[in-house]
């Protein structure tokens, strides 16, 4: 079989530390991937004056298989957010993050274990029909909603949770104030979840979610959700397991995915070698189960909890003194 060639983009401020800390863990656990490097970023802008070159898409296309760091798009310069660039280009239309409690990350619960399955092309996001009046007084912006795509992204998830072992999808939605595009989502929602009598479909108001997400997490297996509501349900819940560094997120479509951790790129601790790799640990652990290597991902999933459990070579946001290699190498030994 030949091997498998993974595209990395290291990414921006902490990224480069991070994406090795994986990439040695993904080696010492006797994954047998080249790699092949390229460029996005601040660090693309540098070298090429393009956030995104040509070059990188040519290479993610080829390979169909990326692991990412964190990217930074200049805030107010009239760039588009290169991860939104990467979604649309790509397809990749489902935006996987699951949150999981890990014992030791003094998080504010310790049995949660939920997934939210996010469309990712569509919605607020596509950024149709932007316009700030002449006088700079009004501005308005379109959300569009397909049948089609809210169907594959509902698919999408039953699917995930019939081969997860899941029980339970709750679709959310504000189909009672946005009647027309929330509406058709909550409306295909309905008619997808009948097709999986196997599995328990529930329906909830975005707002109703985030309480009982902070009350009852436990009310929760997989939620399905537009673009929007995906971005801030899934970043809630990562609160709920310690924040953005316990939390991994994929983005999959029909021909590639692109694995990445789902934190900013924190310049401020750029090559200190302070920052914890966890999230983009866990994003190669999302990776492996993608590559039906399940085995290995469990491994590597045990090590990292081990380490944080007992608090051996924790970064500072764990509650340790220690950096990104101490904790990388305390992975290591336990594989």
């Amino acid at each position: 079989m030949a091997k498998q060639t993974i595209t990395v983009i290291k990414g921006d401020g902490i990224g480069p530390s991070i994406i090795d800390s994986a990439i040695e863990i993904l080696n010492a656990a006797g994954c047998d991937f080249d790699y092949e490097y390229v460029d996005a970023g601040l660090a693309a802008l540098e070298k090429t004056g393009e956030l995104l070159p040509k070059e990188t898409l040519d290479v993610i296309e080829k390979n169909k298989i990326t692991l990412k760091g964190p990217l930074t798009t200049p805030v107010g310069e009239g760039f588009t957010s290169i991860n939104v660039t990467l979604r649309k280009h790509f397809g990749l239309y489902a935006n996987v993050r699951p949150v999981k409690s890990f014992a030791g990350t003094k998080a504010r619960y310790d049995d949660i274990d939920i997934i939210t399955v996010r469309e990712n092309t569509q919605g607020m996001y596509s950024g149709l029909g932007q316009v700030v009046s002449e006088d700079g007084n009004e501005a308005e912006a379109m959300s569009k909603i397909t049948r089609e795509g809210a169907e594959k992204i509902v698919t999408f998830a039953y699917e995930l949770a019939r081969r997860e072992g899941r029980k339970k999808v709750t679709a959310v939605h504000k189909a009672n104030i946005l009647k027309s595009t929330s509406g058709l989502f909550l409306k295909v929602a309905r008619e997808v979840g009948e097709r999986y009598p196997d599995i328990e479909s529930a329906e909830m108001i975005v707002d109703a979610t985030c309480m009982k997400l902070v009350m009852t997490p436990e009310e929760f297996d997989v939620i399905v959700t537009t673009n929007l509501f995906g971005d801030i349900l899934s970043d809630l819940c990562a609160g709920l397991v310690g924040g953005l560094g316990m939390a991994p997120g994929a983005n999959i479509g029909e021909n590639a995915a692109i694995f990445e951790a789902v934190h900013g790129s924190a310049p401020d601790i750029a090559g200190k070698n302070l920052a914890n790799p966890t999230s983009v640990i866990l994003a190669s652990i999302q990776m492996l189960e993608y590559l039906e290597m399940g085995e290995t991902a469990d491994r590597i999933r045990n090590a990292v909890a081990d380490v944080i459990k007992s608090g051996d070579r924790t970064t500072r946001d764990l509650g340790g003194n220690h950096g990104t290699t101490d904790f990388t190498q305390a992975v290591i030994e336990r594989l």
